[in-house]
């Protein structure tokens, strides 16, 4: 069936009049989806969209995150930038102060109608009276672990911040790191010490009036103990990615690692052994349940001032809406990316891929432990600014590294942490 379809669409391009494109809208799209397989299933969707539309072409140049923060606004200033780009909600504070972003609110309402979104994840981009991105897929950290593991270990999986400690420690033993954590000052390090933070009590970093209260008793606590479980992870993890984290524990180096995902290495690179792969919320500093973490919904930018491209980009984001494309828009990474809308969480696309079909316990359970989800700066019901460049300068990862690089106490980091926030809100 996918030979005579693939051979269906590309008889149907080649079909179509050269004159078609002749005066066809082009529209460039930019995302940090790098990974080839990624990049293949993307171009995928949009060679299908450009053949049913030809009027429309649709063109994807892949970013990379550690230049994306400059490299978008400068490119827009300069008016070379794309007319859609895939990012996260902290970035839109950035483009909508330079101007670069006009409300869709008017074509969320109409998508919201048709699919249904998942109310939050709309609601991180709704602010100063408009919606400035349409969510596309949702992302949310998790705890990872082999069951066997534990199970020969004796360790029940950790509910409080004491048993996540005294396990990690139980299985550092014969080569093997009991937790595999980051401490680079780059993005995943966020991720990381931010759900750690929101299950100790420090999910605010602004009170209700824009002020910072990032230096508090609960934030120290949660540096304190974070830096307590660099003792159990691999010595080179304070240059981590999230790639060196996936590859610690597909080689069972790592007994368990803070991760959106790992099913796709642990499938290709490890035993593949579903029964065995074990996921759950992150512990809680008292063990209680009501666990949280960070997670946030990926969203599409329209960045084009001129109607026919806004337009053009429209219907392409309707058409990876659609149930029997989004499914296998999400699937580009199987147990990465989550649904956003109702009709995309029940879609056959999504649940009939065989990843997700082998691993569909692990990811119902991703996707329950996102319901109580959070994102930095994002959590007041209020939007500052200035969280973009707090966001932009990994500054809580970057006052982690002084913690455990740096040797700083965490009182004295986070103080500083602060400091830096403030002079970077200025």
């Amino acid at each position: 069936m996918k030979i005579a379809f693939r051979t269906l669409l590309a008889t149907a391009m080649l079909t179509v009049p050269a004159t078609a494109f002749a005066d066809a809208v082009e529209i460039t799209l930019w995302h940090m989806e790098q990974p080839p397989h990624r990049v293949e299933r993307i171009q995928m969707l949009i060679d299908e969209f450009n053949a049913a539309n030809p009027d429309i072409v649709v063109s994807q140049e892949p970013q990379n995150w550690g230049e994306i923060y400059a490299k978008a606004p400068a490119a827009l200033a300069a008016g070379t930038g794309p007319d859609m780009l895939f990012a996260i909600p902290d970035f839109a504070p950035i483009l909508k102060e330079m101007g670069a972003l006009t409300s869709v609110e008017d074509f969320v309402t109409e998508l919201d109608a048709e699919h249904d979104f998942v109310d939050s994840t709309v609601e991180a981009y709704s602010y100063d009276d408009g919606v400035w991105a349409v969510p596309l897929y949702n992302m949310t950290l998790n705890l990872w672990y082999r069951k066997s593991v534990l199970e020969e270990a004796g360790i029940d999986v950790p509910t409080s911040w004491d048993e996540w400690h005294a396990a990690a420690e139980a299985l550092t033993t014969d080569g093997r790191f009991g937790m595999g954590l980051p401490a680079n000052r780059q993005l995943y390090t966020d991720q990381t010490i931010y759900s750690v933070m929101v299950n100790g009590g420090a999910s605010e970093i602004y009170d209700e009036d824009g002020s910072l209260r990032f230096d508090n008793e609960d934030t120290v606590a949660a540096y304190d103990f974070y830096n307590s479980m660099m003792e159990f992870s691999p010595p080179d993890a304070t240059s981590w990615t999230w790639g060196e984290a996936e590859a610690c524990f597909a080689s069972a180096s790592c007994g368990m690692i803070m991760q959106f995902t790992v099913i796709s290495t642990y499938e290709n690179q490890a035993e593949g052994d579903a029964s065995d792969l074990g996921v759950a919320a992150i512990p809680t500093r008292d063990g209680s349940d009501d666990n949280a973490t960070i997670a946030y919904a990926n969203a599409v930018m329209l960045l084009s001032q001129e109607e026919a491209e806004r337009e053009a980009s429209q219907e392409f984001i309707r058409f990876l809406l659609q149930p029997e494309n989004y499914g296998r828009f999400l699937n580009m990474e199987p147990g990465l990316f989550m649904p956003v809308t109702a009709d995309g969480a029940t879609a056959e696309s999504f649940w009939s891929d065989p990843v997700v079909q082998e691993y569909r316990d692990q990811i119902e359970t991703v996707i329950a432990n996102g319901q109580n989800g959070k994102l930095f700066g994002f959590t007041s019901g209020r939007v500052f600014p200035a969280i973009a460049s707090i966001s932009a300068q990994n500054v809580l990862a970057e006052t982690l590294q002084s913690v455990v690089v740096s040797h700083m106490e965490p009182a004295d980091a986070v103080e500083a942490g602060q400091a830096r926030m403030e002079d970077l809100s200025r």
